[in-house]
């Protein structure tokens, strides 16, 4: 079976790992009444499959993106899971500024991929 190209592993690894992040930096929301130091470990506990697969997507991303287009990429999906996350699963409405927004975002990213030196 053919080892699949750098650029998809990497997106991979990093979709994965915002997920895990996203839950344990704003899983806890719906949870007001939970004990702060509760909250936190399970953040943790959470955090850690977080960075098993953030750390692997950067070493294998450095092969083919620079350090800036990593995060720039990790930023945008990050982005693009909070969305999600904050509609699906706390409820939170999205409105044409959040748009706005993340275009601009998107557009910013756009220019991180183009040398023009």
């Amino acid at each position: 079976m053919p080892a699949l190209p750098v650029w998809v592993v990497t997106i991979g690894l990093l979709a994965l790992s915002n997920l895990f992040m996203t839950l344990a930096w704003y899983g806890h929301l719906r949870f007001k009444t939970a004990p702060l130091v509760l909250v936190i470990a399970i953040s943790w506990l959470i955090a850690l499959p977080e960075y098993i697969l953030q750390v692997p997507a950067n070493r294998i991303g450095h092969r083919q993106f620079s350090a800036a287009q990593l995060k720039t990429i990790q930023e945008v999906i990050s982005l693009t899971v909070f969305a999600g996350f904050s509609w699906l699963y706390l409820g939170e409405r999205l409105g044409w500024q959040h748009g706005v927004g993340f275009t601009l975002i998107c557009a910013g990213a756009w220019f991180v991929f183009h040398d023009w030196g």
